[in-house]
Protein backbone atom coordinates (compact mmCIF):
# COMPACT_ATOMS: atom_id res chain seq x y z
CA UNK A 1 0.00 0.00 0.00
CA UNK A 2 1.47 3.35 -1.03
CA UNK A 3 0.31 6.87 -0.30
CA UNK A 4 0.80 10.31 -1.82
CA UNK A 5 -1.00 13.06 0.07
CA UNK A 6 -4.56 11.80 0.60
CA UNK A 7 -4.33 9.37 -2.33
CA UNK A 8 -3.71 5.73 -1.36
CA UNK A 9 -3.18 2.79 -3.72
CA UNK A 10 -2.60 -0.91 -3.33
CA UNK A 11 -0.43 -2.70 -5.89
CA UNK A 12 0.61 -6.31 -6.31
CA UNK A 13 4.03 -6.73 -7.93
CA UNK A 14 4.07 -9.61 -10.43
CA UNK A 15 5.90 -10.90 -13.51
CA UNK A 16 5.48 -9.17 -16.85
CA UNK A 17 2.93 -11.65 -18.21
CA UNK A 18 0.69 -11.27 -15.12
CA UNK A 19 0.66 -7.45 -14.99
CA UNK A 20 -2.80 -5.91 -15.23
CA UNK A 21 -3.13 -2.34 -13.96
CA UNK A 22 -6.93 -2.54 -13.92
CA UNK A 23 -6.67 -5.43 -11.44
CA UNK A 24 -4.00 -3.73 -9.34
CA UNK A 25 -1.03 -5.77 -10.58
CA UNK A 26 2.15 -4.16 -11.90
CA UNK A 27 5.29 -5.69 -13.37
CA UNK A 28 8.46 -5.80 -11.30
CA UNK A 29 10.10 -4.23 -14.37
CA UNK A 30 7.78 -1.18 -14.39
CA UNK A 31 9.17 2.08 -12.98
CA UNK A 32 6.92 1.80 -9.92
CA UNK A 33 7.69 -1.89 -9.46
CA UNK A 34 11.43 -1.20 -9.61
CA UNK A 35 11.08 1.62 -7.07
CA UNK A 36 9.15 -0.57 -4.61
CA UNK A 37 11.19 -3.80 -4.74
CA UNK A 38 13.26 -4.25 -1.59
CA UNK A 39 11.71 -1.30 0.25
CA UNK A 40 10.02 -1.30 3.65
CA UNK A 41 7.10 0.38 5.39
CA UNK A 42 7.83 4.04 6.03
CA UNK A 43 10.22 4.35 3.07
CA UNK A 44 9.65 7.07 0.50
CA UNK A 45 10.21 6.24 -3.16
CA UNK A 46 10.64 8.52 -6.15
CA UNK A 47 8.95 7.24 -9.29
CA UNK A 48 9.56 8.65 -12.78
CA UNK A 49 6.29 9.56 -14.51
CA UNK A 50 5.34 11.34 -17.75
CA UNK A 51 4.45 14.51 -15.84
CA UNK A 52 7.61 14.42 -13.71
CA UNK A 53 8.82 12.47 -10.72
CA UNK A 54 6.29 11.44 -8.09
CA UNK A 55 7.06 10.84 -4.41
CA UNK A 56 5.16 8.02 -2.67
CA UNK A 57 5.36 6.69 0.89
CA UNK A 58 5.11 2.97 1.55
CA UNK A 59 2.38 2.56 4.15
CA UNK A 60 2.14 -1.24 4.32
CA UNK A 61 3.91 -4.25 2.81
CA UNK A 62 1.98 -7.50 2.47
CA UNK A 63 3.54 -10.77 1.39
CA UNK A 64 1.54 -13.45 -0.40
Amino acid sequence: VIQQGDQERTWRIVGESEANVERGSISYKSPLGKALIGRSEGDEVEVPAPGGKQLWEIVEVRYA
